[in-house]
């Protein structure tokens, strides 16, 4: 055991210094790309990407494997990927830019915009206690969630697909814990959110999204649930692997009327395109200032309540949440952003607004592990925590 330990631990730093001497940045990327795809090869994912930047540079990208095994398409740069709970972040920016133009304020209680969420059960007082920020920083008690009563079924669908599926289950729905003592994730909160947008401003949660945000930020290769056909030719599959068998995931899947917490496809290039915008930039102030004000923005970056988890139920890179963003704040360094895991795809999308530095990490595969598995045991928390390594290193 203690062999394993160590060489896992060699394998995290091998690449930051190499015979004592410090290397530089070439040769770090260099040695991280061979322990990167060390591990794909060796835990069977079937498709991967990374990219690293600095002050909004592309320093080291790579593309591993397979984006579709039957097709035999290989992962490149415009390899579309299901971004999952990567989507809430959008979310919360559209709720800010409401926000922003006198809409809506972030302490208005939700039933104020939802009033048929009365019918929820609330054992801790009146449901008005609820905010819309506590949906936000998920603080709000509801469960997890969205649709709690899937069995794996194949003729279930893969989210519910209407709000009015959602509604019929609120007289079935209990608060769990008071609003806003705690942190707990909640999918269903979001979907709310959505439900806010699309009361406010009369469009589609998709479409209001694309017109005040994919669009502003020159993400044309960027959209919700189902592929448009001149873009199929991108699209990544996706896989499980569980003691060693691979199985597929659902190919386009559509995420129904969880499009707000879940929806997002989107290729690398669009990606850190919102980043850094994520990042700022003085020169696209004009621009970005029309989608968020950088004051709006960097509230949303702000702790709010600590959460020991993350996005992806992970813990030990975070320390807080903001309004739809996790904070990571130890040793020094700050990091901000969020995570996605839904249907095979699992992503991490990071920066260091004090190094300028930021991260986007996605795999089209699913390993999944027994309960209680150890981080060290775990492929993709070792190459989170060597992405760090990276960040650490500028």
């Amino acid at each position: 055991m203690k062999k394993m330990l160590a060489a896992a631990f060699c394998g995290l730093v091998f690449f930051v210094s190499m015979n004592g001497q410090t290397m530089n940045q070439d040769e770090r990327f260099k040695e991280f790309k061979t322990y990167y795809e060390k591990e794909l090869k060796e835990n069977g994912i079937v498709g991967s990407s990374f990219v690293f930047l600095k002050d909004r540079r592309i320093q080291f990208e790579d593309f591993y494997g397979s984006a579709n095994l039957e097709k035999n398409q290989p992962v490149e740069e415009n390899t579309i990927y299901h971004w999952a709970s990567n989507t809430k972040p959008f979310t919360g920016i559209a709720i800010m830019q409401l926000r922003d133009r006198g809409l809506l304020k972030l302490d208005d209680p939700v039933v104020k915009y939802l009033p048929e969420l009365r019918k929820v059960h609330d054992p801790f007082g009146e449901i008005d206690a609820i905010t819309i920020r506590m949906l936000m920083n998920h603080s709000g008690g509801f469960r997890n969630p969205t649709f709690p009563y899937k069995k794996g079924k194949d003729w279930e669908p893969f989210e519910p697909t209407k709000y009015s599926q959602v509604e019929a289950m609120l007289p079935f729905t209990e608060i769990l814990f008071k609003p806003g003592s705690r942190f707990s994730y909640s999918n269903l909160g979001i979907v709310f959110l959505g439900q806010i947008i699309e009361r406010l401003t009369g469009d589609d949660y998709e479409v209001y999204v694309d017109k005040n945000i994919l669009r502003p930020l020159e993400m044309y290769r960027s959209y919700f649930d189902a592929t448009p056909y001149h873009l199929l030719k991108y699209r990544s599959h996706s896989y499980y692997l569980e003691n060693g068998v691979r199985t597929t995931g659902r190919f386009d899947a559509d995420s129904g009327i969880t499009v707000s917490n879940s929806g997002l496809n989107s290729p690398l290039p669009d990606m850190i395109k919102y980043l850094n915008f994520l990042v700022g930039d003085e020169s696209k102030k004009e621009t970005y200032d029309l989608i968020l004000k950088r004051a709006s923005l960097e509230e949303m970056f702000r702790q709010t309540i600590p959460a020991p988890l993350d996005a992806n139920g992970n813990g030990g890179f975070t320390t807080g949440v903001g309004l739809n963003f996790f904070i990571d704040e130890r040793d020094g360094e700050t990091y901000y952003g969020h995570g996605g895991d839904q249907n095979g795809f699992i992503s991490y999308i990071e920066f260091n607004p004090q190094k300028r530095t930021a991260s986007i990490l996605v795999f089209n595969t699913n390993i999944i592990l027994p309960d209680g598995t150890p981080p060290e045991k775990d492929m993709v928390a070792r190459l989170r925590k060597a992405v760090r390594v990276l960040h650490r290193s500028f």
